[in-house]
């Protein structure tokens, strides 16, 4: 065994060690954020902004640590569907809890979505004043 293999290799290991330290902290960050903070829409940015760096580098070490050319394709899928998942459903889940008013107003710097609202409500009430027609 040459000494280079095992420097290449303690290498690799620590990378991946601090990639799985950090990725770990990143889900622990989303998680108590879940918990502490006061709104949904805190809680949605929470729960989708360190989650999706937090796997990819979990996802990286894992990569790593497996040293083999045909993990990472199977990683880099299941990255891309969370990529591609995350923001969707974030965005829907923030919609739908404006919606139904789970947030407070007080803690929106800007509500761009207020003029939307009002002005579908106001169509819909003069559907149903129309009857419909």
């Amino acid at each position: 065994m040459n000494p280079d293999a095992s420097a290449v290799d303690t290498v690799i290991d620590v990378v991946s060690a601090v990639f799985m330290i950090v990725g770990a902290f990143l889900s622990l960050a989303a998680a108590i954020g879940l918990l502490r903070f006061p709104d949904l829409m805190s809680r949605m940015h929470a729960a989708t902004k360190p989650q999706v760096l937090g796997l990819f580098l979990l996802l990286a070490a894992v990569g790593l640590q497996l040293r083999t050319w045909w993990v990472w394709p199977v990683l880099l899928v299941a990255w891309i569907f969370q990529l591609l998942t995350v923001p969707v459903s974030a965005h829907m889940v923030g919609r739908a809890g404006y919606r139904t008013k789970h947030l407070h107003k007080e803690l929106l710097s800007t509500d761009e979505l207020e003029a939307v609202v009002l002005k579908a409500a106001e169509a819909a009430r003069e559907q149903d004043s129309d009857g419909g027609r």
